[in-house]
């Protein structure tokens, strides 16, 4: 019995010590999702930079445009003005 007992504690102990060991390795190497997961992020940044300059380029047109329209429009109601006089 006390055979048993001891047998199966250092089971136990080498399982644990085990376990723990492996643990610490798969800190120490990063993996294939690991590596994946960083390639996708610098990605994702990259997309996002892009994006954001596009957004600033379509900005500056959007406001562009609403300028020429305001003139257009003080133009167009100037001539009505003018016509009516």
């Amino acid at each position: 019995m006390k055979n048993s007992k001891n047998a199966l504690l250092t089971v136990a102990a080498l399982t644990i010590i085990l376990a723990l060991g492996a643990c610490g390795k798969s800190e120490k190497n990063e993996g294939s999702a690991e590596k994946a997961g960083a390639t996708m992020g610098k990605a994702i940044d990259q997309a996002t930079e892009k994006a954001g300059e596009a957004m600033e380029k379509t900005g500056d047109a959007l406001k562009e445009a609403a300028d020429k329209a305001k003139e257009t429009a003080k133009d167009t109601v100037d001539k009505m003005k003018d016509t009516k006089k």
